[in-house]
């Protein structure tokens, strides 16, 4: 994977979730958070963890956050937010992703120079939208406002066919990325890999691809 370090500033909620699962993925990671009491508590879950007020330019520049690969603006107060994100930026850090708060927040942040800006509270009504509309619907991550990557239950008239029988790519623009069954994991499976009816399947596509595959196949 060409991600390897991360930085998260501001550990509340969103920022500790983040952070964790980064850190349990096997990234390194950098927490960094104003409360002591909550940079004690993320200790045994990044890498290294800093009491640091991150809207202080200097203190800012001493965590050399230059050097990662994506630092993550989770902080809940807006002034805050904005402070950090413009800092980063002109710091020429790489990649700089913030969390937003509201759409008015959103628009600032996306101005100021964010690389991507994402609604914490919005996108998981999203994920229990698709969870209620399709049983199948595990898990998505959006790539974009129109693309996602999307976790299904193998069901309906995949089950039992090959990739090839299939033709995802060819009917429906969806490619398969990746099929998990039980702890084994088959990244770019072949042609032949034929979908089984416990797996779990990957796919890329747009949105409007997705849900004509998922009801034609019935799934």
């Amino acid at each position: 994977m060409p991600v390897r370090e991360f930085a998260v500033i501001g550990l509340g909620r969103f920022g500790r979730a983040v952070a964790t699962t980064l850190y349990d993925m096997g990234f390194s990671v950098l927490g960094v958070d104003v409360d002591e009491e909550i940079v004690q508590e993320m200790v045994p879950h990044a890498t290294h963890v800093v009491a640091a007020d991150a809207t202080d330019e200097e203190v800012l520049r001493s965590l050399g956050l230059r050097n990662f690969d994506v630092v993550v603006v989770a902080i809940g107060d807006v002034e805050a937010s904005v402070l950090v994100t413009l800092m980063l930026k002109e710091m020429g850090v790489r990649r700089v992703v913030a969390k937003a708060v509201s759409e008015h927040h959103g628009r600032v942040l996306q101005r100021i120079g964010a690389d991507r800006v994402v609604f914490p509270e919005r996108d998981m009504g999203t994920r229990v939208a698709q969870r209620m509309v399709s049983a199948h619907f595990l898990d998505y991550i959006e790539v974009s406002p129109d693309v996602s990557v999307v976790e299904l239950q193998a069901g309906g008239d995949m089950v039992g066919k090959s990739l090839e029988q299939l033709r995802l790519r060819n009917r429906f623009r969806v490619t398969v990325i990746a099929i998990r069954r039980g702890d084994e994991v088959v990244v770019s499976p072949g042609a032949s890999a034929v979908i089984e009816a416990r797996d779990v399947v990957v796919v890329i596509g747009s949105n409007a691809d997705i849900r004509r595959m998922q009801e034609e196949l019935g799934i």
